[in-house]
């Protein structure tokens, strides 16, 4: 199973390769579902103060579940790569964002134990 992390990083590099290619939407698509396995993975639990946290980020990742499973059926449909590639490098970005605020989340959490900054 592939980490969010290296999911991303290899949707990154696919992205910066020629959209024209042969079999760029099927590696898309490939990298799409590995994307999705990273999304599906379960989240480590954290301290009942960050609960809310935990729970907003938890929305965030069903919805971008939502749009990979989207982009991922309509990538070998679509007749226009430059939409395709606009839509994956949001939804890059915002897979990145995702991926920051459970670091900051796991962050917290581990902060907690150690006895914060002082």
């Amino acid at each position: 199973m592939a980490s969010l992390e290296s999911a991303i990083t290899d949707l990154r590099q696919l992205l910066a390769s020629d959209a024209s290619a042969p079999d760029w939407r099927w590696n898309v698509r490939g990298r799409l579902s590995v994307v999705m396995e990273a999304l599906t993975a379960p989240a480590a639990q954290t301290e009942a103060w960050l609960a809310a946290r935990e729970g907003t980020s938890n929305r965030a990742r069903r919805q971008l579940q939502g749009r990979v499973s989207a982009l991922a059926a309509g990538v070998l449909e679509r007749l226009d790569a430059e939409v395709i590639v606009s839509e994956l490098c949001r939804l890059q970005t915002d897979l990145e964002h995702y991926l920051q605020r459970v670091h900051d989340l796991v962050y917290d959490s581990v902060s907690l134990e150690l006895g914060g900054s002082e």
